[in-house]
């Protein structure tokens, strides 16, 4: 058990197990709904990068800020938006974060401090500095996580933000879930440095690359660059790397990744090895584990239930929250 294990506790480990259970069972009950023909929609699942978002999101106050993209579900729910919101928006329902009117595509909840849910490619970056700055400028101690793929790393947007944000020495901290694929393109076919973090160099802030998959490991050095924005030591790139176990989108088959390649990945879901890590290493009862599992799941089914019970939104909203102050016809 390394330092960062110790330092970071039963109790914290466990909580990311949870988080990481919740998440789960969303995307593994929410698939199998839409493939039983229950609704259709849009959606992209962040199957196997759980941890990506529970090892971070462990660190976070309820009054810090978090962007996401289009992939989001794990980032939504490890920054604690509620199931029952969530799952009402995801369906289009008037119950949701956003009365439904927002999908699962560009959920916010900013009681919960999750503030934007981007469609667009490298454009949480620009927004989570203007984030930070507002916290920097208020005199807050708040910190800002934007999370965004390897492909995102390529967009303008990216660099233009961390260049302002060292500039600046904003409390922002970019995570770069690297799940090795662009879309349809492998990080190798559009991208030359052998990490996302070494781009950090070029802007003078801290680069790491860590193993996403492992949540001791990458919520230490969460931790750790939490802290240091916490405290105004400006922004830090996170690298974690990680893999995508679904396609692109819903329906997507992967024909495009080699079989191999997928094969392996899955063998390596981090769930359960980080499961019979809690077992082996940290002394975890597996009764407690499967309490947390199975809660997981009714929480799911319950929010699920409810959300299809929510009315659809009204014609109305069709104008409301378009124009500041409605105009005469």
């Amino acid at each position: 058990m390394t330092t960062t294990e110790t330092r970071l506790g039963q109790d914290v480990l466990v909580g990311i197990y949870r988080t990481a259970a919740r998440i789960l069972a969303f995307d593994e009950t929410y698939r199998a709904q839409m493939m039983s023909g229950k609704f259709a929609g849009m959606y992209y699942s962040p199957r196997g990068q759980e941890f990506a978002a529970a090892s971070v999101a462990a660190h976070l106050r309820r009054t810090d800020f978090v962007v996401t993209t289009y992939r989001g579900l794990h980032d939504q729910i490890a920054k604690g938006v509620p199931l029952r919101d969530l799952w009402a928006e995801y369906l289009g329902r008037a119950a949701g974060t956003c009365r439904g009117k927002g999908g699962p595509m560009h959920v916010t909840s900013p009681e919960h401090g999750l503030m934007v849910t981007t469609g667009v490619v490298g454009s949480g970056l620009p927004i989570a500095n203007g984030l930070a700055l507002a916290a920097k400028m208020r005199g807050t101690d708040q910190v800002t996580v934007v999370n965004f793929g390897d492909g995102a790393s390529n967009i303008g947007a990216f660099h233009e933000a961390l260049n302002l944000a060292s500039l600046w020495q904003l409390p922002v901290i970019f995570v770069c879930q690297n799940n090795k694929w662009a879309e349809y393109t492998p990080l190798a076919g559009g991208t030359t440095v052998a990490n996302i973090a070494d781009r950090a160099a070029a802007y003078s802030m801290p680069g790491v690359t860590v193993d996403g998959n492992d949540p001791t490991v990458l919520c230490g050095a969460a931790g750790e660059a939490i802290e240091r924005a916490r405290g105004g030591g400006g922004p830090t790139l996170l690298e974690a790397v990680t893999y995508r176990f679904c396609g692109h989108y819903f329906g997507d088959q992967s024909e495009y990744i080699p079989a191999e390649e997928l094969a392996t990945a899955n063998a390596a879901d981090p769930i359960p090895i980080f499961r019979q890590r809690l077992l082996d290493e940290f002394g975890v009862a597996a009764a407690e584990l499967d309490s947390i599992d199975e809660q997981a799941q009714k929480e799911v089914d319950d929010a699920a239930e409810w959300a299809f019970e929510q009315p659809l939104p009204q014609l109305s909203e069709l104008t409301t929250d378009v124009y500041a102050t409605e105009t005469a016809r």
